[in-house]
Formats: C-alpha cells, sequence, structure tokens
C-alpha cells in the first residue's frame, strides 16, 4: 500500500530528524564549536513540519479525509492517541523557537524546550505499537535515543569534551 507506505516513511523522517536534532548539543559540548547549535533550531522545525506531512500523509491516503474516522482512531487506537499528544509538545515547541518567545518565556522557555526528550519518547512508544513485529528497527532507534538523554546527564556532559579530545589523540 503505497499511502502505508509514504506514512511510515514521513514517520520515520521525522523521528531521523528528531534524533539528529538532538545530537546537537552533545556534539558542541565534545567539539567546542558552537555551529551545532546554530542548525539545532532549524533542525526542530523541520521535525515538526515532517510530523505535519506525517499526519497530512494520514489523513489523506489512510483516511481518506475522513475527520470522524480521526476522532474514531484516536479513541480506539493509543497508538494515534499517543502520536497526537507528541504532535502536539512538538507543535508547542515550534511556536516557541522564536526569539521572542525566549525573551518572554525567560525560564520557562528552557523548561518547555526540556520536554523534547518526553516528546520522543512518545514517538517512540508510538513507533513500538505501530511495527509491533519488527523490533528490531525500533529498538536501534531507542537505542539511540538512550544514548542521547544519557548525553544530557550533567555527570555525562562534563566528561564529553575531554572524551572527545582523548579520542582525538594519536599515540605516536
Amino acid at each position: 500500500d503505497p499511502g502505508k507506505a509514504l506514512v511510515d516513511r514521513l514517520g520515520l523522517g521525522v523521528l531521523w530528524l528528531l534524533l539528529i536534532t538532538l545530537s546537537m548539543t552533545p556534539l558542541q559540548k565534545m567539539t567546542g564549536w558552537g555551529g551545532w547549535i546554530a542548525v539545532r533550531r532549524q533542525l526542530g522545525l523541520w521535525s515538526f513540519f515532517y510530523l505535519c506531512l506525517h499526519i497530512t500523509a494520514y489523513a489523506v491516503f489512510l483516511l481518506g479525509l475522513d475527520l470522524q474516522q480521526l476522532a474514531s482512531d484516536l479513541g480506539k487506537r493509543p497508538y494515534i492517541f499517543v502520536g497526537a499528544v507528541a504532535f502536539t509538545g512538538l507543535l508547542i515547541l515550534s511556536l516557541t523557537s522564536n526569539r521572542y518567545s525566549i525573551r518572554r518565556l525567560g525560564r520557562l522557555w528552557k523548561l518547555i524546550h526540556r520536554s523534547v526528550y518526553g516528546i520522543l519518547g512518545l514517538g517512540l512508544l508510538h513507533m513500538l505499537w505501530v511495527v509491533r513485529a519488527d523490533m528490531t528497527e525500533w529498538a536501534a532507534y531507542a537505542l539511540v535515543g538512550a544514548v542521547l538523554m544519557g548525553l544530557r546527564l550533567p555527570g555525562v556532559a562534563k566528561l564529553l569534551p575531554r572524551i572527545f579530545r582523548g579520542a582525538l589523540r594519536v599515540d605516536g
């Protein structure tokens, strides 16, 4: 079914972009290069854009734009509900990713944007319930997500620059 394949591929695109976005801070800490952070916001917005495409493809190709079916699916299928919650979270993050919101929300902005890790968890749960049969691919994404979350732990984040410099040293 080409419609389902498109929905699935767009969903994977969301997950890939979200994981790449979340890798920007550890990469910046490891290398000290600020360019990683410069593209983080854009990557996050691309994640949301792909999520919008994913939902649009679902609505058009799988539901035939039947909004009553969508309401029914939200109640009957937990993975649709979890996906809708993740969508709401990324919508909030995308709406507050501008400089005005950063200034206006102050410290609350950082707290709101840390919810991206919970959103990643919801996305992984959504994928888990969708794929069911092939756990290998899901486990790989979940492992990458867990590693990225682990790299944010204060003790680990503090060690990243030293680990990176140590890995670059060449014994001669």
